[in-house]
């Protein structure tokens, strides 16, 4: 589990075809890699992955072709840089959400503008995961929590601060940048309570209950 608070940045350094596969190296200086064991769950733009070999300043990841199919990481190139979280532990503070770093979908950058000393985009999302975006609900994009502004059928907008263009990848963003989604959590779970059997939760015991 990942909580959408990017730790640090890293580049792409080398990405290899392998028996389909992809075997991606990243380089950074930013964590102590000596750390970490092989086998370790990181997320690289939103994306859990495991490093299968590490240095004192990166690791290699294999890439499956699943994930090639459903996530952006199959348009990276050497020299790309990558937003970077190690998994939390027990005890940790969850400044974000909880993140998963099993990518639903991709979306795309529709427009940026500035906003004060913030960065607001709007991104368009596949209509089928529309129903998972709520306004001030939180979603995850190449790995960042992030707070949902405003939403418009299967658009939705977010504020940058400083901060986060700043130790994020997202100050690179222009429109028709293709980025990694991860929906809330919670909006998948509360979809197949609401659609489960009916001893389950539905929005007739939501409204009796006073929550709906």
């Amino acid at each position: 589990m990942f909580t959408g608070i990017i730790k640090t940045k890293g580049t792409i350094t080398a990405a290899k075809s392998k028996g389909g596969d992809v075997r991606m190296t990243i380089r950074s200086d930013g964590l102590p890699w000596s750390e970490f064991e092989q086998g370790e769950s990181i997320s690289v733009n939103g994306v859990c992955l495991t490093a299968v070999a590490l240095y004192e300043d990166g690791f290699d990841t294999d890439i499956s072709v699943e994930t090639l199919d459903v996530t952006a990481l199959g348009d990276l190139d050497v020299g790309s840089m990558v937003n970077l979280e190690p998994s939390i532990s027990l005890g940790e503070r969850l400044g974000g959400h909880l993140v998963s770093g099993h990518v639903d979908c991709t979306a795309t950058v529709r427009s940026r503008e500035q906003d004060a000393r913030s960065i607001r985009l709007a991104l368009e999302i596949p209509k089928e995961y529309a129903r998972y975006v709520a306004k001030k609900g939180s979603i995850c994009i190449d790995g960042v929590s992030l707070t949902i502004n405003e939403v418009s059928g299967n658009h939705f907008e977010v504020n940058i601060i400083p901060h986060t263009a700043e130790v994020t990848i997202i100050d690179d963003y222009a429109v028709g940048t293709v980025v990694n989604i991860e929906v809330d959590l919670l909006a998948r779970y509360i979809e197949r309570l609401l659609g489960g059997d009916e001893d389950g939760l539905s929005i007739d015991f939501l409204k009796a209950h006073g929550y709906a």
